[in-house]
Parts: structure tokens; C-alpha cells; sequence
């Protein structure tokens, strides 16, 4: 995963923990330097290990940090530049999930080495929709539900989400259940 991915799990826990909660996390995580890189892409396992040691460090589960990532996630990329692009992306919930691939085709215009998941909308109807989310990477559905959350936050839209099933295919494949 790049850098800013890696960035914004420091955010998050310097914000809501403190900067020794995340020399703590970096420690167990046996990663050494001293901050990273936004357009530099990192081996996955890094950002597994940032997790897991946050995880271990708090006390709390990895799906509960993946959630709270997410939804800081949204916050995070618009602080850190990409805020026009996330603008692009929709003037709604709704638009932008329909959005995704798009938003992610121009990411990976900008970060060629990033392997982007793909999005698929099915049972749409005025306030709800069944959002598909295919990827490589085990293990992000957490991520997702937070991602969806903090866009419910970002167009002033209450929505909630719900895992309802989860498929291993070519990839890892999990259907949500998103009202608003």
C-alpha cells in the first residue's frame, strides 16, 4: 500500500491517542524511520503489522481500528491535498459510491504501482443499495463500513451499513447493505 495509506494510520492514532501510542504501535511493527512517504508504495504487510500492533497496543479489535481508519480515512485524504478529487467524486452518498472506480481509475493514473479495489452497486433503490466491494487484500470489509460512514458525514447524509455476506472468488468479495 503507498504511504499516505500508512500516514493516515499514524494520524489517526497521534489524534486519538497520542504521538507514544504511536511510537509504541511503530515499535511492535518493527518499522524503524521515521515517518513515510505519501507516493511511495510499501509492502501490505507493513500496514497489516501497523494494524495489528495498534490493535494489540489498544486492546481493541483489528475490524473496530479498520472502521475508525476508514471513516478518518475520508477526513484524512481531503486534509492532505486529494480533496478536489474527492470533490469530483459525487455531490452525494449516493453519487459518489456510483463514483468509486472512477475515483480509483485516477488514482491509479497518479499511483501506478496501487492495486485498486473494484466497486459494484446492485438492488439500487431511492435509499438503499447493495454495494459490492471486490479486492485482493483479505480482510478490509471493517474498512469499508468506516469509508461509508465518514462519506455519510462528509455529505450530512445519516446512513448505515451492514455486512451481509462475504465471498472468496478471484477475490475477496463482500456485499454491504447501505441505507440513508
Amino acid at each position: 500500500m503507498y504511504g499516505l495509506v500508512n500516514k493516515a494510520i499514524e494520524g489517526l492514532l497521534k489524534k486519538e491517542h497520542g504521538p507514544e501510542m504511536w511510537e509504541k504501535v511503530k515499535s511492535k511493527a518493527n518499522f524503524m524511520q521515521d515517518n513515510f512517504i505519501s507516493m511511495k508504495s510499501y509492502p501490505d504487510g507493513l500496514t497489516y503489522s501497523l494494524v495489528a500492533a495498534a490493535s494489540e497496543e489498544l486492546g481493541i479489535e483489528g475490524s473496530a481500528l479498520l472502521e475508525a481508519f476508514g471513516e478518518y480515512w475520508i477526513l484524512y485524504t481531503a486534509s492532505e491535498g486529494y480533496g478536489d478529487m474527492l470533490g469530483a467524486g459525487g455531490n452525494s452518498l449516493p453519487e459518489f459510491l456510483h463514483n468509486l472506480n472512477m475515483l480509483h481509475f485516477r488514482l491509479g493514473n497518479m499511483m501506478p504501482e496501487m492495486v485498486m479495489p473494484e466497486f459494484e452497486i446492485a438492488d439500487e433503490q431511492p435509499n438503499s443499495m447493495r454495494l459490492i466491494y471486490k479486492s485482493t487484500r483479505e480482510g478490509l470489509a471493517p474498512m469499508v463500513v468506516g469509508i461509508v460512514k465518514g462519506l455519510g458525514k462528509r455529505f450530512n447524509t445519516p446512513c448505515s451499513i451492514e455486512l451481509k455476506a462475504s465471498y472468496k472468488k478471484e477475490k475477496n468479495e463482500d456485499h454491504f447493505f447501505v441505507e440513508w
